[in-house]
């Protein structure tokens, strides 16, 4: 079609195809290796352009941050190292341990649900700029996922060696993300990315805070 470009005979879904599809996500050019080496070098400007401009050159930003997400926990639970990331104290058989169990075990998904939190912190403290939430929540599908890299590659380390340095990457992670939304916001970078970093920390605590209700007011009625 000169208008679309869709072509004329539209090919039948078949093996080849779906190989097709997944080696366009790996390519070298425009897929996941190109996304996290532009997301690492320069994210605020790729994330920006991404939002504004052109949405070709990186992988969507949901399937980027299920990616990152499947790596981590994949690997994680292979390697069984210990991310240490959420940590937790409870009455043991209780719904509250369960839930936090599963954040535990689970923590590349989490994460996902968790950016939902950061995301109204940072529409909060970043209020002056006209992004919405959901170009916001591109902004930390891409940013978290690539934290999440960074995670799977210090456990990996963690596990290869006899010394810990899981909390280093955990550390090096959450600096990341507090720089790239900096990046992203301009102006006066040391200043947003501190405010990435508040954005960050209090989605987490509301996070855990409305897990820990959650499973309180549960626990409490099946008592």
């Amino acid at each position: 079609c000169p208008n679309c470009g869709q072509s004329k005979d539209v090919k039948r879904i078949n093996g080849k195809y779906i190989l097709s599809e997944i080696g366009s996500i790996f390519n070298l050019d425009k897929g996941i290796f190109y996304t996290i080496r532009e997301l690492l070098l320069r994210p605020g400007k790729n994330i920006q352009n991404f939002i504004l401009e052109d949405r070709k050159r990186l992988v969507k930003p949901i399937v980027y941050i299920i990616i990152c997400s499947l790596t981590y926990t994949f690997l994680q639970q292979l390697l069984n190292f210990e991310d240490g990331y959420v940590n937790y104290s409870f009455e043991e058989n209780t719904i509250t341990s369960s839930i936090f169990e599963w954040v535990t075990k689970n923590y590349g998904y989490a994460n996902i649900l968790i950016s939902i939190f950061i995301a109204l912190w940072v529409k909060l403290l970043f209020r002056k700029n006209s992004y919405n939430i959901f170009e916001i929540l591109i902004l930390l599908c891409f940013v978290i996922g690539t934290a999440m890299l960074i995670f799977t590659v210090f456990g990996i380390l963690d596990s290869l060696i006899n010394y810990t340095i899981i909390d280093k990457g955990f550390f090096l992670g959450v600096l990341y993300i507090s720089w790239g939304i900096g990046q992203f916001f301009n102006g006066n970078k040391l200043v947003n990315s501190l405010k990435g970093f508040a954005s960050y920390m209090l989605g987490l605590m509301t996070f855990t805070i409305l897990i820990l209700m959650i499973g309180s007011l549960i626990d409490w009625i099946i008592k």
